[in-house]
């Protein structure tokens, strides 16, 4: 069947007819928020975040270039760097909004920080861990993951060649920096930048995070240098398993089902 194209409105009082990007996503999901807040007033930005992990949908989204690969995260949830938790499913986030219940209160551990500088040219990667017990015993204990966050200070010749990853305790690969070949800085570099990563969300953050930092041959395969100066780990999440009085319905398809096995069998430990 054929469809026509969409037209609406584009800059500079024109008119188009290829509207993408994230122009048409964000306003897809604002619509798909909206019914969940009319199904349920009482949720919160969390909330909202969580039923959006929980009912996304991979369907069939995949990378053409074959670069960035479906992978489970260390407590089962599937991601993409390109596409997230997958599609927005409307009618699922609004069922479970139905029944969605309050989640345990969120607090923020500073894990850790390295200030020992390094120095890197074009194809080499300098790797720095810090080791966490993610605030144990404290009041800002966190034992389930939301977001994480790495604080970092890094300069370059060509600054859109660095590339970042991020891997976890439960050994997840984050790539929080990408190449950017239009990025030709190379006198600011980035100074106790806050890179984020959703990608562990659930897991347990407890033990080794490794930050890899790589220079990438550019286009002009020119030889860049870079100096890494420090980097600070702060961890977003609960003391108490966000998903123990939630209501998956016994449907063992369901990431919400899955994830609360999960959890249930790290609790009885």
């Amino acid at each position: 069947m054929y469809c026509l194209p969409q037209a609406t409105t584009d800059l500079y009082n024109n008119c188009t007819t290829t509207h993408s990007g994230t122009s048409a996503a964000a306003p897809e999901a604002a619509g798909v928020f909206a019914l969940a807040l009319e199904a349920n007033r009482n949720l919160t930005w969390r909330d909202i975040q969580h039923l959006t992990v929980l009912t996304s949908k991979r369907n069939r989204l995949f990378d053409p270039y074959l670069k960035h690969f479906w992978q489970y995260n260390g407590a089962g949830l599937e991601f993409n760097h390109l596409f997230g938790f997958g599609v927005l499913d409307a009618g699922a986030m609004v069922d479970q909004a139905n029944k969605w219940k309050p989640l345990p209160e969120r607090f923020h551990c500073t894990a850790g920080t390295v200030s020992t500088p390094g120095a890197f040219s074009t194809g080499e990667t300098i790797r720095m861990t810090i080791e966490t017990d993610a605030c144990k015993g404290t009041d800002a204990e966190i034992n389930y993951l939301e977001h994480v966050q790495a604080f970092i200070t890094v300069k370059s010749t060509y600054r859109g060649n660095i590339v970042m990853h991020l891997i976890s305790p439960m050994n997840t690969t984050s790539m929080i920096l990408s190449q950017r070949p239009n990025d030709d800085d190379h006198k600011n570099g980035f100074t106790r930048w806050p890179f984020m990563t959703t990608h562990n969300w659930c897991e347990n953050p407890r033990g080794t995070w490794t930050l890899e930092v790589t220079s990438i041959p550019g286009k002009n395969n020119d030889v860049d240098t870079g100096k890494f100066s420090e980097w600070t780990l702060v961890l977003h999440g609960t003391r108490d398993p966000p998903y123990v009085h939630q209501d998956d319905d016994d449907d063992n398809s369901s990431k919400l089902y899955k994830i609360k096995r999960v959890h249930e069998k790290a609790m009885a430990k």
